[in-house]
Order: structure tokens, then sequence, then C-alpha cells
């Protein structure tokens, strides 16, 4: 029996509160997450604010200044005679339909003038490491006839730099650093309650949410020049997400209530999207998620008539992760897929990748100036802890959020100075922990235990959660049971909830496990399986999902009631095989994907798997019989029947209404009951790191996967002082 000792704990947290107070200020208080805003304010966009303005505003724009040869680089970005507007100082211009941003011709209004367009002075050279881009025309030229108006927290930014990131590996811990060059049609403010376009102009919704249209920004350009229009849109959903042989089975995200979407290009700066029953959130999956609707018809549709869908599927890939939407082709060096992000990949190694700007990027700052302000991304992949937090305490990275945790944050605060950096605790949404028992494990005698809710209940209760909070979370976090929908985000989630089988029970837990018969056969301290064979349960484990030091407290409470387990750390790449494939005897990670404007949209963590490939649950034979009408896989019991139901109504009402408040509760009763998903600490705080060179970086409203990380506070306004 392992018994772990708080020797120490009490002295740690008292150099954590004074290097606190030395540097001038107290543990910021938690902040509870704002319940997603109406759909009233999805609706306020409008086909009235979509109509594009007259090219001819952005085309007589281009001056001998912009055509400069980019070796003279100048780091200042030039101004126009527009008021150079900030969040910190607006200087007089009146705020717009959206917060922090406007389109061209409503700022010029606003503002009383007419913006002309810069660019950065190093975009040729740039541009040329995007081997297969042509020669760049003027920079008006390139951007939208209404490219959307950005106004920077505290500065107009100047040009340059290298953005240095660090990753785990090649999609482990790689989204924070993604997520700051990614566009969706829309995403959240950094109130994350107000829902903003992005490279859609607008939107409209008939009355029942049964359809959703879509406005473009005219003459918005891919990264190599070429027309984005809505035929890219239509493109992406029929001849992709809908081909069989790219998807055997269309992704879940793509369906609504399991019916495909009915996608149309109306004209080249309409999309229509009509759906099989009313789904309010179809919106605010736009605005979350790292999968982007549109794809570079001109560029993908060739390659799967000339070379086949094979070959397209050999560098696109079959999966739903499209979260690097710039692939350099398989076998290719130079030839990209075009973006519309904000920067382009120019290259990839084992070690790392490599970005530069998008020359057509559709943003420019209040005074004109093409967005973004850095000049290259530096994504390193560094697979050690330790080694990562190194890089993190010299000051060698600019911005990390993922996959860093509490624990670690005096290491941080302690070299701040010396790193020349900053870190802050923010919300950490989804970030509570869970352990998830195969019910359906491959083992029947396994399956038998693991499907025991009493087991479940044991093992919930055989955990310390004030002892976890103290010692992995610094006393920050609340101990809590596991929901499938976030308690900050929505009104439907209640104490009693949050407090099941939370208490530090292990006399109940050991009469639990007496109850069902697991017992110590062969006297070597540890129970045995109901067989009569050892009970030895593998907990394998990526660190990018928690800290290995909360595993290795669980191991000690349940070899504490005579369950025996084994840890194994391991990639998180090696992790997902192991889940998918269910062979796990458990599954641990963060209980990321459970906001209320998630769910709302998109019930993957509602039902089986509990989960999608990156943090999967378990249950998968009750998925596969789902899947398959009954064909295969395990029928589920009468509880994931009726939760399969409430999922199909839930998506159809929009949030925070009663009925859809009403829906969500019963969810959540199920959920508690049963236990598939135990949780450990929540409401935590956690570090997000960047470094003082950092222009116009803001403290987060919550550190989030499920609102992308830093897509809500604008990270094409960055730039770096030195």
């Amino acid at each position: 029996m392992k018994n772990i000792r708080k020797h120490g704990l009490i002295t740690l947290l008292l150099l954590l509160a004074l290097m606190l107070v030395a540097c001038g200020g107290d543990d910021p208080e938690p902040t509870a997450v704002p319940e997603a805003a109406a759909e009233t304010e999805e609706e306020a966009a409008t086909e009235e604010e979509a109509a594009p303005a007259e090219e001819e505003a952005a085309e007589e724009t281009a001056t001998e200044e912009e055509a400069a040869p980019a070796e003279e680089v100048v780091e200042e970005a030039t101004g126009s005679d527009c008021p150079a507007a900030t969040i910190a100082d607006m200087a007089g211009v009146a705020a717009g339909a959206f917060p922090q941003q406007y389109d061209l011709a409503e700022y010029q209004d606003a503002a009383g003038c007419e913006l002309t367009f810069s660019e950065n002075p190093e975009i040729a050279d740039l541009n040329g490491r995007i081997g297969n881009n042509p020669d760049l025309a003027p920079v008006a030229d390139r951007l939208p006839s209404e490219p959307l108006v950005v106004v920077p927290y505290d500065a107009i930014g100047t040009y340059g730099g290298t953005l240095d990131g660090l990753s785990n590996a090649t999609e482990s811990g790689t989204s924070d650093l993604m997520s700051v060059r990614h566009v969706n049609f829309a995403r959240y403010s950094d109130d994350l309650q107000t829902i903003v376009p992005n490279v859609a102009k607008g939107w409209e919704w008939n009355d029942d949410y049964t359809e959703l249209t879509v406005f473009l920004r005219e003459g918005h350009k891919w990264s190599d020049g070429e027309p984005f229009t809505a035929a890219d849109v239509e493109f992406w959903y029929n001849d992709i997400v809908l081909n069989p042989e790219v998807y055997e089975s269309t992704p879940a995200l793509w369906l609504i209530a399991g019916e495909p979407m009915e996608v149309t290009a109306v004209d080249d700066t309409t999309v229509s999207f009509k759906l099989p029953v009313p789904a309010p959130g179809l919106l605010t999956n736009f605005a979350i998620s790292y999968a982007q609707p549109f794809q570079p018809k001109h560029f993908l549709q060739p390659i799967m008539e000339n070379d086949g869908v094979e070959a397209f599927n050999n560098y696109y890939g079959n999966s739903d992760w499209k979260d690097v939407p710039s692939p350099l082709i398989d076998g290719s060096d130079d030839k990209v897929s075009p973006t519309l992000e904000s920067f382009i990949l120019v290259d990839e190694t084992t070690e790392g990748r490599k970005y530069v700007p998008n020359p057509y990027f559709h943003m420019v700052d209040t005074q004109g100036n093409q967005l973004p302000y850095i000049s290259e991304i530096n994504e390193q992949y560094i697979p050690d802890d330790e080694v990562r937090n190194l890089k993190i305490t010299n000051g060698e990275v600019d911005y990390k959020a993922q996959a860093v945790f509490i624990e670690n944050f005096p290491l941080y605060k302690e070299n701040e100075e010396g790193g020349n950096y900053l870190v802050d605790l923010g919300p950490g949404l989804g970030d509570t922990a869970y352990y998830a028992f195969n019910v359906n494990h491959k083992d029947p005698a396994m399956a038998e235990i693991f499907d025991d809710v009493r087991f479940r209940q044991a093992m919930s209760l055989a955990m310390d959660r004030s002892e976890i909070n103290e010692i992995i979370y610094l006393g920050q976090g609340t101990p809590m049971q596991s929901t499938p929908a976030d308690p900050n985000t929505v009104s439907f989630v209640t104490a009693d909830h949050l407090n099941a089988f939370t208490e530090y029970d292990q006399d109940t837990a050991n009469a639990l496990l007496d109850e069902m018969g697991l017992v110590d056969v062969d006297g070597d301290g540890f129970r045995d399986r109901l067989d009569g064979e050892g009970l030895v349960i593998l907990l394998e484990f990526s660190t990018q999902g928690a800290p290995a030091r909360l595993h290795e407290l669980v191991e000690s409470y349940w070899e504490n009631v005579g369950i025996q387990v084994e840890l194994k750390e391991v990639t998180s790449d090696k992790y997902r095989e192991d889940a998918n494939n269910n062979n796990l005897d458990l599954t641990t990670w963060k209980n990321d994907n459970t906001s209320g404007v998630t769910i709302s949209q998109n019930p993957q963590m509602l039902i089986p798997p509990f989960g999608n490939f990156f943090n999967p649950g378990g249950g998968f034979g009750w998925a596969e019989w789902k899947a398959t009408d009954g064909a295969d896989g395990i029928e589920p019991p009468d509880s994931v029947k009726r939760l399969y139901e409430l999922t199909d109504q839930f998506v159809q009402v929009p949030l925070g209404s009663a009925e859809s408040d009403a829906i969500g509760a019963e969810m959540v009763d199920i959920h508690v009951d049963n236990l598939w998903k135990i949780g450990v600490v929540g409401d935590l705080l956690t570090p997000v790191v960047h470094s003082n060179n950092l222009g116009n970086f803001t403290p987060v409203t919550a550190k989030a996967y499920d609102y992308y990380w830093a897509y809500p506070y604008r990270p094409t306004q960055w730039f770096l002082t030195e």
C-alpha cells in the first residue's frame, strides 16, 4: 500500500504566496465563464450588414509606398489619415455593430475618413517562401473589397519578428499555437458571449432555425491569390465531407441529428445551409470549431479528378482533424494547399513547423495596415516535459497555454524576470481531469467489473480530492464530480451533481467492493477478479491530458482499497491509438468540449463514446451498436438509449431556454448516476505564459479549448516589440 506525504506542501504554498506578494498582487480569483448569449445576438448580422462595399474604394488606395521593394524593411507599420483607434483609446470613433471590429465602410463612416492600405515591407520576400505562390499585386488589390477592420487592444503594431512557440509533437499540444492563425466564418468575442463575423461578413437565420444563410466578403482571396467564393464551401461539404471515399462515414460534427445538411452556393458570396431539423447551434459550431467549412476547390478538385481520391487522401488525410489547413503535399517541399488563415505553412520537419504571413489575409488595423504584424511563426516539437519547462523559463517561448499546468506555476513565477515573460493564471474551462473505466472492455471478466456502477462509485469515493487539490492544484481548485456540461457555462448543473460521490470515504469504497465479491483470493494484499484471476488495472496516460503526479496520487488511493494499478506514460498519439481501438482499461484526459456552446451543437461528449478521437471516453461497443442500427456492437442499457433521445432534442432548441435547461438537467442526472466519467477537481486556474515583448496581448477570459484557445483574443494583432 502506498501513502502520499504532505510534508513540504505548506512550505511550498508559503513560498508561492511570498512570490506572488513580491510580484505585486494576489492570485486572481476564478472567473465564471458567462453562459452563452441568446440566439438573438447571433441573428444580429443581417443580409443588409453583409452587403459588399464598392470595390473601387479599396482599389484606388494602392500607393507607391505599398509597392516598395521587400528589401526596404521598415519595422513601423505605416499609417493613414484615419485615427489610430485602439481599445485603450478609441480616438473618438463610435462603436460598431460588433465589439472591437468593423467592416470597412462602417469604420470609415464612424471615423469620418478613408483608409489607405499598407503592408509588411518584407511581404514579397516572405511570399517567395510559399513555393507555388505568384508574385504579389499591390496590397489593396489583395484585400477583399470589404476587409475586416480590427481595433487593436493597446497600440498600432510594428511589423516583423518571429513568434517562437512549442508543441509536444505533430498533433500533441499544438492547438494553442494553431489557434493563433485560425479563422472560421465567425468567432466568439473576448467576452465569450458575442458571436462576431470573421471570414463571413454576416449571416441570417430563418424563423425556425432550419436554414442558415452565410454572406461572404466580395473579392476575398485564398493565400495563392485565387478567388474564395461560396463554391469553396459547397465543395467542402458535398465533395469532401459527404464523399465516402474520403470519409468512410460522415463525421458526426457535420451531421444534424444524424442527417446531412444541404449546402448550396446561392451566388459567389452567399451560402445556404438547409438543415433536416432545427439546429440553432450551427453558427456556434462555426465560431468555435477548429474544423473549417471551406476548402480551395480550384486546388483540390483537380487532384481528385486527375490523381484520384487516394492521392488526395495521402496528404489531406481522412480524419476530421483539419487543424493544419495548409499541408505540404506529400513528397513535395514547396507545393502548399492554399488557406484563408493568417499564416501559411512553408516548412515542416520532424523537429517542427514554420509559417509566414498569408499575403492575401482579409484583416487590417484602424490605420489600414494589413494583418498580421508578425513575420514568422517558429513551432518546435519538444516531447519532454522538463525540456519544455526549461525553454519557457529561459524565455525562449513567446506564447504557451496548452499542456502547462498549475503545478509548475511556482517554477514559472520564480523565473519571470530572468526569462522576460509574464505568467498569468486564467480560468481553466474544461481542465477537470477524469477517469473513465472501460465498461465495454474486450475482456468479459474486466467488463463485468467495470460495468458495475458500484465499482465506479467505489473508485470515486476512494480518491482524496482535497489532498489532490492541495498537492497538484496548489489549493486553487474545487473538488467536484465530472459532468458532461461545464457548470460555469450552463444553468442546469446543480451542486448535487457536482458533489455526487466526491467525499473521501474509503470505508464505503471497501464495502462496495466487498459487496461486489472482489476479494483478495491469493493473499497478496490486492483484490482479485470475480473469476479468481488477479485484477491489475493498467492506467495508461499522456501528460498532455493531466499531470503525471495526479495519476501517481490516484494510484495510491486505489491501491489503498485493494485495487492494484500499473502506471504507464506514453505519447499522446500512442494513448489515442490505444484508446480508440478499445485497448485500454480506462481512459483519462481533461473534460474539454463540455462548455454549453460546444454541446449545444455537437453532442459528442453527451453520448458514447463520450468524446472524440482526441479525447475518447468509453462505451465504444454502445457507439458501434448505434452506428450500425444494432447490427454490431453491444446493445446499451436503457439509460444510454434515453441519452440518445435527449441529445437529439437538446441540439434542436436554443441554449439557455427553459426547454434546453430541462433536457440538459435530465442528461446530467443520467451521467452522474452512472459515473461513466469520474471527475477530480474543477474550477481550476491554469497558467498562460507570454513574452513581455508580445504586444497587444490581453489576459484571457478563459483558457479553453472549447473556445479555441487564443482565437477570441484576436492574435493577428499581436506584435513583437523586440
